[in-house]
């Protein structure tokens, strides 16, 4: 009997030990082993930070992360909605609402803040050039003065580095120019918005004056920095765009860095970058979801980035190394923001 006992106790001894280890090496296990995981890409540069940040994150959690599929606004709500990407990092909302399928709300979710209110957008014009010719907003493009100064192809128009075609800001600016009645003094250049805005950066250094529309994170502010060499200007008070109406008192921003009054009217909504994903991955892939709900990206962490991208660093090789300095930076987040991706899939099994 005694025998017996001990052989018992022996034996639950053992299925006990059995059974520790199983767990330990299940909380272990990255949730996304053996998993393939395919995010999209924006057509501007800007983003490309946050993207390499975010994949690297998945890959840390055992995900193979696909080579990134570029596509444009709207081709990439389309692609989401049918499956085709499981994700991307650069979802502007509201700005981006007027862009979305029917379908979009019961085939993907948006979740998270990449960068939670730094997406403001806007025109900016050359200080000397605001001060000598007192420009305060879009209508002062309708004097002879004003578009002469900014016009550099000779047609007659100021010239405005503008939105390239799929961009949802370029419906807005389209909106401005036609509803002010400006289409015949401001001519928007659609073409590459980096060509043009490294033109622009040139031409603004020889002492041109210059004009254009830019957003935040961007590394066209760290060129050119507003209150110093450029200004934010007025739009004036019209009816809102599509995708702005019942928001229109956040296209007024007060006390902006750099602003030709206070308060100014941008035209533009302030927004927050989010994560966009699908449903489906969202729902087999709850450590991806907890990771995209607490990761975040401080705004001037973006800015710099991108400025030494325009700079000439580049390359998927430089963008790897500013992933890897920013980790280093900031590793205590970061191992925050993978421990709780762990946690949330450990929950579910």
């Amino acid at each position: 009997m005694n025998i017996s006992l001990r052989a018992g106790r022996k034996l639950a001894c053992m299925l006990l030990m059995l059974c520790l280890a199983s767990s330990a090496l299940a909380a272990d296990e990255l949730p996304g082993n053996g998993k393939e995981v395919q995010p999209a890409s924006p057509s501007w540069s800007t983003g490309l930070f946050q993207d390499a940040l975010y994949n690297r994150a998945l890959e840390e959690l055992g995900y193979t992360v696909k080579k990134p599929k570029e596509l444009s606004n709207s081709s990439f709500y389309q692609a989401i909605s049918r499956g085709d990407v499981d994700f991307w990092v650069n979802g502007w909302f509201p700005l981006h609402n007027a862009l979305v399928p029917r379908d979009f709300r019961e085939k993907a979710e948006v979740l998270g803040h990449v960068v939670q209110g730094g997406g403001i957008a806007g025109y900016l014009v050359s200080r000397k050039a605001a001060d000598k010719f007192g420009i305060h907003s879009l209508e002062d493009f309708k004097r002879p003065d004003v578009k002469a100064a900014f016009d550099i192809n000779g047609d007659g128009k100021a010239d405005l580095v503008a939105c390239p075609h799929g961009w949802a800001c370029e419906k807005i600016i389209a909106h401005h120019l036609d509803t002010l009645d400006l289409n015949d003094d401001i001519n928007a250049m659609t073409t590459s918005y980096t060509a043009n805005m490294a033109n622009t950066v040139s031409r603004a250094h020889s002492g041109q004056p210059v004009f254009f529309y830019t957003w935040t994170p961007n590394w066209t502010i760290a060129k050119l920095k507003p209150g110093k060499d450029v200004v934010w200007i007025n739009v004036p008070q019209t009816s809102p765009e599509t995708s702005q109406k019942e928001l229109e008192d956040k296209l007024v921003v007060q006390h902006l860095p750099g602003a030709v009054t206070d308060p100014i009217n941008l035209g533009f909504i302030a927004n927050d970058i989010q994560v966009v994903a699908n449903k489906q991955f969202l729902s087999e892939n709850p450590a991806a979801r907890a990771l995209f709900e607490v990761m975040t990206i401080p705004l001037a962490d973006v800015a710099a980035q991108n400025a030494k991208m325009f700079e000439g660093e580049s390359s998927p090789e430089d963008i790897d190394r500013h992933v890897n300095t920013w980790i280093a930076r900031n590793k205590k987040k970061w191992d925050s923001w993978i421990h709780a991706a762990k946690k949330a899939a450990a929950a579910t099994h």
